[in-house]
């Protein structure tokens, strides 16, 4: 099991960043798929946001495509997830995600291990 510890978040206005961090711990090894994942104020579900494959290969939703950046520093076990030019749908609890199965893509159902949950706020 891994446990995976998130700091990061906050408040800030429309257009401006933010950062994520998520740091994994317990048992740990290369053929991890890491993810973030968001849900939003009223969704009854998690939308993924974006991940981070065993070979380094990163897919991002949509909706964050161009605007937000997922990275991992293996050396840390830490998964970032940089936000820039956020708008006001983007207001949502982030979590961060992890999985050891054969397949890495943004689906809820796939990651096993979970971080707590940290609150974005962009106001206009």
């Amino acid at each position: 099991q891994v446990q995976l510890a998130q700091s990061g978040g906050g408040s800030v206005q429309a257009g401006g960043s933010l950062r994520l961090s998520c740091v994994a711990s317990g048992y740990i090894d290369s053929a991890f798929c890491m993810g973030w994942f968001r849900q939003g104020p009223g969704a009854e579900e998690r939308e993924g946001v974006a991940s981070f494959g065993y070979d380094g290969a990163t897919h991002y939703s949509d909706s964050v495509k161009g605007r937000f950046t997922i990275s991992k520093d293996k050396a840390k076990n830490t998964l970032y997830l940089q936000m820039n030019s956020l708008q006001l749908e983007d207001t949502a609890i982030y979590y961060c995600a992890a999985h050891n199965k054969a397949v890495c893509q943004l689906r809820q159902d796939l990651f096993n291990d979970w971080g707590q949950g940290t609150q974005v706020t962009v106001a206009s």
